[in-house]
């Protein structure tokens, strides 16, 4: 026979369990809430940053590159734009312990060159992306979230842009401009802005009927406040990723513009330009084209690690 005591400790036991309200739980713990797990996503992000090389390399390389660009005169004591600078008894005179780069075909330091060059190319890359992605992604969003007769105007719309192809419609377009870094920004973000509003939309498209959407509709939360608070922290990660790497991609853009004559033009200095200038006599000096071409590479190279590794990071397929 069994012990009455234990028995009767046993249906209150079931009792209390069965009062108590039961949620879902995982491992024996409340289920993390959608905060929690967009923290968790972003934290297993930067954790899987922190332990890539190819992430750390192409930091540093990009802060390197900013630092250089927003402050030139910290590496160099000349300036490209002082004309006493330049002397044509140095023209082509290859590298030395005095000057690392050596001379162009004027007699100028392509170590100073080179330096503040970085200035107007950085900017380019910087602020077109800044700009596609403000513009771009903000269509996106709008077009995704809204869907209906917005998204099928602005999906037309985007389409004309992105049928043109970039540095053909910027050699159009830069032919009848002023050329300068800020001009030439506002070409290519013109131009390439669609590559943006294309993933923005789709991925508002793929979260807009996500069960915490729904709910909060359903609580009562107001478009804005859906958009802002669970839409856009969600959609933004591929945007982020693209836009690290095109940043490569319209700084490339600028030094071909430039290396066609109808990008940045004199007396203003781009990589792009100083390749265009060696490339008459660079099997006589090669020195004068190795070494703006090289920052132009290393610096493409560094944004395009930066967001590969950010996707990586990001992408739960890839993991």
């Amino acid at each position: 026979m069994r012990d009455t005591t234990t028995v009767g400790d046993e249906l209150t036991d079931t009792r209390t369990a069965e009062a108590t309200p039961a949620g879902p739980k995982v491992s024996g713990r409340r289920a993390p809430k959608k905060k929690d797990r967009e923290a968790s996503l972003w934290s297993d992000a930067l954790q899987d940053l922190r332990r890539n090389p190819i992430f750390l390399i192409g930091s540093v390389l990009v802060l390197c590159m900013l630092v250089i660009s927003a402050v030139p005169s910290l590496f160099t004591s000349g300036s490209p734009f002082d004309a006493a600078a330049c002397t044509l008894q140095n023209s082509l005179k290859t590298p030395s312990a005095d000057h690392w780069f050596g001379f162009d075909i004027q007699g100028c330091d392509v170590y100073t060159r080179t330096v503040w060059a970085a200035r107007n190319s950085v900017i380019v890359g910087v602020v077109t992306t800044s700009l596609v992605i403000l513009f771009g992604g903000g269509l996106g969003l709008l077009a995704g979230w809204l869907g209906g007769i917005t998204d099928s105007v602005l999906s037309r719309f985007a389409e004309i842009f992105f049928a043109v192809p970039l540095l053909l419609g910027g050699m159009l377009i830069m032919s009848a401009l002023p050329g300068n870094a800020w001009t030439v920004s506002l070409v290519l973000a013109t131009l390439g802005w669609p590559q943006i509003f294309r993933i923005m939309r789709s991925s508002v498209l793929q979260n807009k009927n996500n069960d915490y959407v729904v709910a909060a509709r359903a609580l009562g939360a107001g478009s804005w406040r859906i958009t802002v608070r669970h839409i856009l922290p969600n959609a933004i990660a591929p945007v982020i990723v693209v836009g690290a790497i095109s940043l490569g991609v319209y700084i490339s853009a600028e030094a071909a513009l430039s290396y066609l004559g109808i990008g940045v033009q004199p007396p203003e200095i781009s990589w792009g330009l100083m390749v265009s200038d060696a490339s008459v006599r660079w099997l006589q000096a090669p020195h004068v084209l190795l070494f703006p071409a090289a920052a132009l590479s290393i610096t493409v190279l560094a944004f395009i690690m930066v967001g590969d590794a950010v996707r990586d990071a990001l992408d739960p397929k890839l993991r």
